[in-house]
């Protein structure tokens, strides 16, 4: 492993020399190419469903997993949307001159290796290679053995055009080893990797946080609320509750606890009810819901469940204050929303809420990278430095400060 993170810390070095307009080409000479090999993603990726089917994943896995024509072409598309955004690395977010005469500039730079261990999903692969490659960085990646093959089809894609640029392939690495051990080796070689993006479960995210000597930006669990207030419309409420649990379960922006205002209660979850029953989703309810409507028990433990499946927890709450004192015990600082018409309400808790989305009247399954804008993401980070949220290729960079000088001393 340390002459493969050698062999990318080398590599890094070249990506100075490549300029925006260049990257630009390569990124959608890698679009193309993605879209060209269609067939050869299409069977790799069916040898990892046939794993998955064998190894009893469960359907918000296998739904992670799979690819058909039209999420091969998305990731060609995000590729694209990548190469069109404007240039990061360069820029100059700042300057002065000093009383010494000094010409000072503040310039964005990359953050030059970043390792990226991720489960599951084969589209993180192009995304983030892509992401890394326009922000001048390196990427070293680390899919989940369930994607194995569908992760090599695609990387060797990407790689092929690189190659064919008379770039060093080391630009987008993937590490073969997937186990637990090549994680743990990963994320000490602070030598080699400046930057860790863990993409993935509760416990790969606490493992890798207690462990690495490697800087960490977390993509923590998605342990997101949607808080329907007295005031909000109840068409709206219904149509926006159900987008974020059943539209797609198994993401980290699906929500997986239902706050619901006790003034409304015995009319709203009635027809919450219908709406869900008609999408088959398994509810549970604390003691005031199931009063109303036939649930399961939800538990404290339910609470803090990332399901990533169709299964929802609802809770009555007295008022906002119940609400944002629920998502402060239970909240994973991910994506939290307020369904209201009373702009006093919804601004207590867009406030009080500390997440890195929070939304007013819309579904959190509008946390993603290409909903806000960035073409993509590596990752929703759950951090409060650095990066928060959708983390683009602004998220990519540092910076560093140019001083111009004409003989000063101190």
């Amino acid at each position: 492993m340390e002459q493969f993170l050698q062999e990318a810390k080398n590599a890094s070095r070249i990506l100075s020399g490549i300029s925006g307009a260049q990257k630009k080409i390569i990124l959608n000479e890698m679009a193309t190419a993605i879209r060209e090999n269609t067939k050869n993603l299409l069977v790799a990726n069916a040898l990892d469903m046939e794993d998955g089917k064998k190894n009893n994943l469960s359907p918000a896995l296998m739904d992670r997993l799979f690819l058909d024509e039209g999420r091969i072409d998305a990731m060609a598309v995000a590729i694209e949307e990548i190469s069109a955004l404007k240039e990061p690395v360069g820029r100059i977010l700042d300057g002065w001159v000093t009383d010494d005469g000094l010409k000072i500039e503040k310039v964005t730079i990359p953050i030059g290796v970043i390792g990226i261990i991720y489960e599951s999903r084969p589209n993180v692969t192009s995304d983030t290679a892509a992401l890394c490659f326009k922000s001048s960085n390196v990427c070293v990646l680390k899919g989940g053995k369930e994607a194995e093959h569908s992760n090599r089809a695609i990387a060797k894609v990407l790689q092929d055009v690189l190659g064919k640029n008379d770039l060093p392939t080391a630009l987008i690495s993937l590490l073969e080893d997937s186990s637990r051990e090549g994680v743990a080796k990963l994320i000490k070689m602070d030598k080699y990797v400046d930057l860790i993006i863990p993409r993935g479960g509760a416990g790969l995210i606490k493992y890798v946080s207690a462990n690495a000597t490697v800087s960490v930006v977390k993509h923590d669990k998605g342990q997101c609320h949607t808080y329907i207030d007295k005031d909000a419309k109840l068409d709206d409420a219904i149509a926006i509750s159900l987008n974020a649990k059943v539209q797609r379960p198994g993401v980290c922006n699906a929500m997986e606890t239902l706050l619901v205002d006790k003034v409304i209660a015995n009319t709203a979850l009635i027809e919450l009810k219908k709406a869900f029953d008609k999408e088959g989703t398994q509810l549970k309810g604390c003691v005031n819901t199931q009063a109303i409507i036939e649930v399961q028990n939800a538990t404290d433990k339910d609470y803090n469940t990332e399901y990533l499946d169709n299964i929802l927890n609802i809770k009555v709450v007295d008022g906002v204050e119940g609400a944002i004192e629920h998502i402060v015990r239970f909240g994973s600082g991910h994506s939290e929303a307020i369904i209201t018409q009373d702009l006093t309400t919804a601004e207590k808790f867009l406030n009080a809420i500390d997440a890195a989305a929070v939304y007013l009247n819309a579904s959190t399954r509008f946390t993603d990278g290409g909903a806000f804008g960035f073409g993509a993401e590596v990752g929703i980070s759950t951090n409060k430095l650095h990066a928060r949220g959708p983390m683009g290729i602004e998220g990519l960079t540092t910076y560093k400060f140019k001083i111009y000088g004409s003989g000063q001393i101190r």
